[in-house]
């Protein structure tokens, strides 16, 4: 049996058939729900040093690490930022 969590969220999108843009999702966030750009910049370069990053994806929660980033009430489930 093939878990969710052994496969890749891309793949799924992909597999899914959907027309989907993780650019234009992101441009549509209501800008009052977003994290100022220094911010955002800075939880990147976090996410980039991380060992669990991998094509953007996060090895330990399967999130889009851009995704996660971007909107200012979200965290790293691993605390680091």
């Amino acid at each position: 049996m093939i878990s969710l969590q052994n496969i890749c969220p891309r793949c799924l999108i992909e597999a899914s058939g959907a027309d989907f843009d993780l650019t234009e999702y992101m441009d549509r966030i209501d800008p009052e729900l977003r994290t100022p750009d220094d911010l955002y910049a800075e939880r990147l370069k976090i996410c980039q040093e991380c060992e669990r990053l991998n094509a953007g994806l996060c090895r330990g929660c399967g999130c889009f690490v851009e995704l996660r980033a971007l909107t200012a009430a979200n965290s790293c489930p691993y605390e680091k930022w």
